[in-house]
């Protein structure tokens, strides 16, 4: 029998276009997704769909054309999940902030709370599908808390990694390098595969959707954020010694790219990687790693994540050096909050912590980004709790104006790559600031020989 009808737990940035994406590619099936924060449902079921809570290019189409026809948001959790064939779970998984694995370890707990709730609604047998981020073996406690139930209700469990990238969510969605689908290797396991495999086939060619035992797929997205972060990590240990030797990290990661056995992709030197995956997993990779007492394992995989705090510390250092070795009562402008263009997500964002760094030196920052707002950024360094809400919002102002932002400023950061930095009227902005007027470019995204031309002081990543 056909999937019919799919619930999906967590309107997030995973669950919302997931979902979006599979309505529109399979008008046949009845997709719900549940959220039980009646805000966000209100932000996907708002008129203007432009005001949807997820920035993603294209998304807001996307949900326009399927929203109200068979895809659908709501908070009545209990109702999507008794009438569903398949239920996702997408909900957050973020790293342990409490007692055994504090810093390390993923957070279980809503995970834990899903598959309770579908134990207790379920009067028919369904198919749970993991699509949160998981650590390998997860599927078992899921099955455990689910076969217990005691009403004789039978489900098969799915491993269905995403990867997504934030920014190119819907290219990802609508035509992904891979599908990957992980479950029992049971006769009933194979049956549940089969259905979720038939639903991806509305729109992905059979050749990209891989079919695994469950412990394959869970690790194997822990593996691919970990290996993609390592690249990252890198390319800016190189950028550091790029800058003591004269070369130029550009010019390294282009001749290393050609190199078919390297290739190109995420050689890009940054002032550090963000986002909601590459952290949380890593850690949780080494978490994994040292409770099994692989020890060699977990140091290898820790140092990407060292190397990434020090990218980002080390930016910062070079900003209070630069300026004299004091930043305090000095104006920074900061161009980019969200943790890479084309998304609003800002979790882990580098400007955090950058932020954090020249706040404890008494810097004032100015904040522009053109579609991260004030209320998030304030959040943002609430969670940091080095200082308090009143302190944060004295030191640290947004305006809606990039010109505004920069105007009086000692100096400019970028800390995003938003391509419309690039198209800026560079020399009122320069015409504006205290001089010496310096640009610290954390993407290597501007044209340093024009900005010097203008007379900007400017420092890239590795040159």
């Amino acid at each position: 029998m056909k999937i019919k009808k799919i619930c999906c737990i967590g309107a997030g940035y995973v669950g919302g276009p997931t979902m979006a994406v599979i309505a529109q590619k399979c008008p046949d099936i009845k997709v719900t997704v549940v959220d039980m924060n009646a805000n966000r449902i209100a932000a996907w079921n708002d008129e203007n769909v432009e005001n949807i809570p997820i920035y993603e290019p294209g998304l807001s189409d996307i949900v326009a054309e399927a929203r109200g026809r068979n895809l659908f948001f709501s908070t009545n959790v209990d109702q999507a999940i008794e009438e569903a064939d398949m239920i996702f779970i997408s909900v957050n998984t973020p790293t342990k902030t409490y007692g055994v694995g504090k810093g390390k370890a993923a957070d279980l707990k809503y995970i834990e709370l899903c598959a309770r709730q579908i134990a207790r609604v379920a009067k028919t047998d369904k198919i749970v599908v993991e699509k949160s981020t998981l650590p390998v073996r997860t599927a078992t406690a899921i099955k455990d808390i689910l076969d217990h139930t005691g009403n004789g209700v039978k489900f098969q469990i799915l491993s269905n990694p995403e990867f997504l990238a934030e920014g190119t969510a819907v290219p990802d969605l609508v035509a992904p390098d891979r599908v990957l689908i992980g479950g029992d290797t049971t006769p009933e396991g194979k049956e549940a595969i089969a259905k979720l495999v038939e639903v991806y086939a509305n729109w992905v060619p059979q050749e990209r959707i891989l079919t695994t035992n469950v412990w394959s797929s869970e690790l194997s997205k822990l593996t691919a954020n970990a290996f993609l972060a390592q690249r990252v990590s890198s390319i800016n240990a190189m950028s550091e010694l790029c800058e003591k030797t004269g070369a130029d990290v550009n010019e390294v990661a282009r001749a290393i790219g050609m190199d078919t056995r390297i290739g190109s992709k995420f050689l890009k030197a940054s002032v550090g990687f963000g986002g909601s995956c590459f952290q949380k997993d890593i850690l949780n990779l080494v978490y994994i790693a040292q409770s099994y007492g692989l020890k060699e394992v977990a140091d290898y995989w820790e140092q990407v994540i060292i190397m990434n705090d020090h990218q980002k510390r080390r930016f910062a250092t070079n900003i209070i050096k630069t300026l004299y070795n004091t930043v305090s009562g000095k104006k920074i402008a900061f161009l980019g909050w969200a943790f890479k263009k084309d998304t609003n997500d800002t979790r882990e964002s580098a400007a955090i912590y950058v932020a954090d760094d020249l706040l404890a030196e008494q810097a004032n920052i100015a904040v522009y980004d053109p579609k991260v707002k004030a209320s998030q950024i304030q959040f943002d360094l609430k969670e940091l709790g080095s200082r308090t809400d009143a302190e944060n919002e004295v030191l640290v102002t947004v305006t809606d104006s990039v010109y505004d932002t920069c105007k009086e400023a000692h100096a400019i950061a970028i800390l995003t790559e938003w391509d419309e930095f690039k198209t800026y009227d560079w020399q009122r902005i320069y015409d504006n600031m205290q001089k010496p007027a310096f640009v610290f470019d954390g993407r290597n995204l501007l044209d340093r020989e024009a900005l010097e031309k203008i007379g900007f002081v400017y420092q890239g990543i590795g040159k």
